[in-house]
């Protein structure tokens, strides 16, 4: 059974992470986990002058306790110290959040994302690595400055579905969590549609998408039975991503559950349609 009991949220005092503390509040009222905050700082950042005046553990120290500081003061009222951990580290921002959301055994992070019109912006950001490297199902997204999340009440949640060996993992991930939190979920498999020049006649076409549709029904009934998954099931043809996207908006989702791959490797767990959804996405997007 999934469940969410600690949740990791990352803070690097931007106004990004400011308006990110509202969908933190959210996912810890309706899983009823406990947050905890983390920074990461860089020991040595520091005017190079210093070590003129001063040894440099004394510099480093001093960036620590300045550190410690802002951390204890930020975002205090929305989680009081008393009930909500903080965490200082030092060292790469990625490399330090995914080991210590490993070893504390914490089961999702949450952080936002940088908005920007190409993919580049969003992988060579701190959530990007650690989207390809953390173990726990990551939430982000690039919308918390500009949209507050819909009341407790409202909890649509959408899962974009392939029809791999891997997405029985995801499926049950989703529906697990979506149960867990009392959630109508609904699946959305997208059925490529043929490129403007394939020399394609229509009514071939329409049978292709026709047996399409229909092996993807009995594939998807096979999913669900192995998850013991009783999701709605949608499917679309066309772009992936504009129709995983244009489901969310539609269905008005809380959240767009989508797959990582399971090990990391070379290439990182997410590709490029994954990066492009966690990036346009309309809601947070939760990888799994």
């Amino acid at each position: 059974m999934t469940t969410t009991q600690n949740i990791l949220f990352p803070v690097d005092f931007s106004k990004s992470c400011v308006a990110m503390a509202a969908y933190v509040k959210r996912a810890a009222a309706i899983f009823g986990a406990r947050v905890t905050l983390v920074h990461v700082f860089d020991l040595y950042s520091h005017d190079g002058f210093q070590l003129y005046v001063r040894p440099l553990s004394e510099v480093a120290e001093e960036q620590q306790n300045l550190a410690r500081d802002k951390l204890d003061s930020f975002l205090k009222f929305e989680f009081p110290l008393v009930e909500c951990p903080r965490i200082l580290s030092s060292g790469d921002a990625a490399a330090q959040i995914v080991q210590l959301a490993k070893t504390g055994r914490f089961d999702l992070i949450i952080m936002p994302t940088h908005a920007g019109l190409f993919r580049r912006m969003l992988l060579g950001s701190t959530t990007a690595k650690v989207l390809n490297d953390a173990d726990c199902p990551v939430l982000t997204t690039q919308h918390a400055e500009t949209i507050s999340p819909r009341q407790l009440e409202h909890r649509e949640w959408v899962c974009a579905i392939g029809l791999d060996a891997d997405s029985e993992r995801v499926l049950r991930y989703a529906s697990q969590a979506a149960g867990a939190v009392h959630a109508n979920l609904t699946l959305v498999y997208v059925i490529p549609a043929s490129g403007p020049d394939l020399p394609v006649e229509l009514d071939l076409e329409e049978r292709l998408q026709s047996v399409k549709r229909q092996a993807a029904i009995r594939r998807i009934e096979e999913l669900q039975s192995a998850a013991g998954s009783h999701a709605l099931v949608s499917i679309a043809i066309g772009p992936i991503r504009d129709m995983l996207i244009e489901a969310a908006r539609r269905l008005r989702a809380d959240v767009l559950v989508i797959g990582r791959s399971p090990q990391s490797g070379v290439l990182g767990r997410l590709r490029d349609l994954s990066y492009a959804v966690a990036r346009d996405a309309p809601c947070p997007v939760l990888s799994v």
